[in-house]
């Protein structure tokens, strides 16, 4: 796996807003996420990895995150994520 990028996006369960973003270790990153050492998501925790996707190069992993944080980016993940987001509103 040590050569894999991975996109991930994580939901916020203080605002319920995504973050997106892209590494190449996702178990490290996530840690630092969850233990509130990323600035831009310190503050939005707790947080939940909700999905992610392994990219073979990095310009492939950056195109696809660049790609997700756009509205129709945003509309493929609701429409891919659509039964745990209706699950999730609804507890």
């Amino acid at each position: 796996m040590d050569d894999f990028f991975f996109v991930y996006v994580l939901l916020s369960e203080k605002d319920n807003k995504f973050y997106t973003g892209y590494t190449s270790n996702l178990i490290q990153r996530m840690n630092e996420h969850f233990k509130g050492q990323v600035s831009s998501t310190k503050n939005r925790r707790p947080l939940k990895l909700i999905y992610y996707e392994a990219c073979l190069s990095q310009k492939d992993a950056l195109r696809r995150e660049k790609y997700l944080k756009t509205f129709y980016g945003k509309m493929f993940l609701r429409n891919r994520l659509k039964t745990f987001l209706n699950s999730n509103n609804k507890s």
